[in-house]
């Protein structure tokens, strides 16, 4: 009898002590994320792309708060060449000053003056410029908006909030914006289609995936000089950095993979495979687990990131595109481009 307890027993404290993904919640409605950000004080901002024109905003009951539309009078908000009533087309969203607000980047611009758009494959090198909004998360208004570079995808501030970064898919560069005076005061080339950005914890230094390569450029934000952690894996997507700031993890698309890098060697210590065409990446609060989506897999991947093995896959709506994480609820909350929001307790 004590033998086969002794052999059971592991099974029972794995199984006590795991926890599996369950679905809580599926929020539908006039949507299309593509990305989903909690703002780390109970708000969660879809950015819906492009045609929808909105960003629909939700708290943790799963109740839509707002429907933020992307229209804006560039004349009353930031002076600039460009004059009128315009439209945007939301991408992603990063938040600053402890969340007060929400910057929302905007794939292009729609109105007088924008004539030649850019697009993902970016043919050509002079497409126009585009805007990222700045967001009252308290009277969820568009109060400012900035001019960066040509298709800017992702969004990324400072903890300090000194910072705004920007990756700007087309024109290949990062924009610097600062936040004291809400303009774009540096843009970095770093190549061919920049996109996922993480801060350290210091605001000293940033890290930008750039999916035209197998490299990460690491931008020093007081000198913004680059240098670069090489040969990380094909098109490196999405970034996200352990709380200890020792390990960086990156989806790298092309090898629908995710890689575990370590800051101090600038070595990848291990890749785990998790589905086709792992896009968005976030950490749980500690950095024990990380969640990441698998796109054309129509999944939703937790890997142990000590071990960099994938505990679960779940299944998903069409496309999960966003994927972003409630530290207090221990909710996951993934954006499915086809068309709803999914909640996954764990």
């Amino acid at each position: 009898m004590i033998a086969k307890l002794l052999l059971i027993l592991p099974f029972l404290i794995l199984t006590c002590t795991s926890s599996a993904l369950e679905l809580k919640k599926k929020i539908r409605g006039d949507i299309s994320p593509k990305s989903i950000v909690y703002s780390g004080s109970g708000l969660f901002f879809a950015q819906n792309m492009m045609y929808r024109h909105s960003i629909t905003v939700y708290n943790r009951e799963y109740s839509l708060v707002a429907t933020i539309p992307d229209k804006v009078k560039s004349d009353k908000l930031n002076p600039s060449k460009h004059s009128g009533e315009y439209r945007g087309a939301p991408v992603e969203a990063a938040f600053s000053h402890n969340g007060k607000y929400a910057w929302v980047s905007n794939y292009q611009m729609f109105g007088a003056g924008f004539t030649n758009p850019g697009n993902d494959s970016c043919e050509s090198d002079k497409y126009d410029i585009s805007y990222v909004y700045r967001i009252n998360t308290v009277t969820l208004k568009i109060e400012k908006i900035v001019a960066v570079g040509s298709v800017p995808k992702y969004v990324a501030a400072s903890p300090d909030s000194r910072w705004v970064l920007v990756s700007n898919w087309c024109s290949g560069d990062l924009s610097i914006i600062d936040t004291e005076r809400d303009l774009e005061v540096k843009r970095i080339r770093l190549g061919r289609y920049p996109r996922g950005i993480v801060v350290d914890s210091a605001s000293t230094v940033a890290y930008v995936a750039v999916m035209g390569s197998y490299d990460i450029a690491v931008v020093n934000l007081h000198s913004f000089s680059v240098s670069w952690i090489s040969g990380v894996g094909r098109s490196p997507r999405h970034l996200a950095l352990d709380p200890g700031g020792q390990y960086l993890y990156a989806s790298l698309n092309a090898e629908n993979a995710i890689a575990k890098i370590d800051l101090v060697t600038g070595q990848v210590v291990k890749k785990v495979k998790t589905g086709d065409a792992p896009r968005s990446v976030v950490l749980s609060k500690n950095g024990e687990f990380a969640y990441v989506v698998n796109y054309e897999s129509n999944t939703l991947s937790k890997i142990d990131c000590k071990e960099m093995k994938v505990l679960e896959t779940v299944a998903t709506d069409h496309h999960p595109i966003g994927v972003t994480y409630d530290p207090q609820e221990r909710q996951v909350w993934v954006s499915c481009y086809s068309g709803t929001i999914l909640v996954f307790q764990d």
